[in-house]
């Protein structure tokens, strides 16, 4: 950890600036590669199978995005394995047999990346409020990611009185419903935060026993994570639909965050007031869309896979071929869900790919 100190210091130092030009960004990106290329073993033979070297990468977009099964694969590590290591494990929903595994040696990255994001995308200038968190915590949960980002926003940005409302029989509506109940009463703005399928639940039981709430002006709700098939699915339009009549809380200010365990930066949209909305990263992501057989940027206005580059990403590789089809919007993109027929099958040979170059 002594030899990375510098190349941390550096990120730590980027992601608080800011903003950055085109020119930082590449200077950053591309001396992440280089250390990437010579620290992670499995990566470099995919590089080097594609016949890239460092001396053939000169922008973010030359670096070879590595497929996001390869997280289930390979150890995708720079730094070796260490008492203080944390893995961020994927949930397993797609293959039950295997996860993917995110190795971090330190935290202090990803969860400055977190906290200096959220705050602006989520928090919007408010420096803590009451906060409800509707899924497990670190101690249930101790390889999740989801949990390690709710747990970081509750300790940072909720007041003291703000806790989980997740049991291991299940949310704890009445609970739940006290505090609503609480919060109207006093006026203070309140925040809901937790997967997107316990939310489903509170609508059900809302709707269900017959309730609503009009929570306080400046009360928000972030969703994250989709269903997993653990709730019914619901049309986004529905969804924050929903939420806005049963709660009381604007379309604006029901926001939802766009993530993966594979990566440490987080993308957020502006409200759902339309759906889908548009989302986008701070300065040390950037995203690009491709065609997943060729690799190549798809034409402006087309659909394509989701390529992230995240310099937060310091110990496993920070450019990543997603299965998410988007398409580009201004600054961010739209989310239009996950790849299908021939976009499925490109990811699938690019898995393939990946397997035959770090097992040769």
């Amino acid at each position: 950890m002594d030899k990375l100190a510098p190349l941390v210091a550096d990120i730590l130092d980027f992601i608080a600036a800011d903003g950055c030009s085109d020119d930082q960004f590449d200077a950053l990106a591309l001396r992440l590669f280089a250390h990437q290329f010579a620290a992670n073993a499995p990566y470099r033979s995919f590089c080097q199978q594609r016949g890239v070297t460092t001396r053939k990468v000169n922008t973010w977009r030359d670096i070879p995005a590595v497929p996001i099964d390869a997280f289930k694969a390979t150890e995708l590590r720079c730094a070796p394995p260490s008492e203080q290591e944390r893995v961020f494990m994927t949930s397993g929903t797609t293959r039950a047999d295997t996860r993917g595994r995110h190795f971090h040696p330190l935290l202090d990255v990803y969860d400055l990346s977190m906290i200096r994001n959220f705050a602006q995308r989520f928090m919007r200038g408010d420096a803590r409020m009451p906060m409800g968190v509707l899924f497990p915590d670190e101690v249930a949960m101790p390889n999740s990611s989801l949990a390690h980002y709710l747990a970081l926003a509750k300790s940072t940005f909720g007041s003291d009185d703000s806790r989980y409302f997740m049991t291991p029989q299940g949310i704890d509506l009445p609970a739940l419903w006290q505090t609503l109940d609480a919060a109207v009463a006093r006026g203070e703005p309140y925040a809901l935060l937790g997967a997107s399928y316990s939310i489903v639940h509170v609508l059900d039981a809302l709707q269900a026993q017959g309730k609503r709430f009009q929570l306080p002006a400046g009360s928000r709700i972030l969703d994250t994570g989709g269903y997993k098939g653990q709730s019914r699915e619901l049309p986004l339009e529905t969804f924050y639909a929903s939420l806005s009549d049963l709660l009381g809380v604007p379309r604006t200010h029901c926001i939802n965050m766009y993530g993966m365990t594979e990566l440490s930066t987080q993308f957020y949209d502006d409200g759902n007031a339309e759906v889908p909305s548009v989302k986008s990263g701070p300065h040390w992501i950037r995203s690009r869309l491709v065609d997943p057989v060729s690799g190549q940027d798809v034409a402006p206005g087309e659909r394509g896979i989701l390529v992230h580059c995240d310099l937060a990403n310091f110990n496993s590789v920070t450019t990543i071929l997603t299965e998410d089809v988007g398409v580009a919007r201004g600054a961010g993109f739209l989310l239009l869900g996950r790849a299908e027929g021939v976009d499925a099958k490109g990811c699938s040979l690019a898995v393939e790919e990946f397997l035959r170059a770090t097992s040769a």
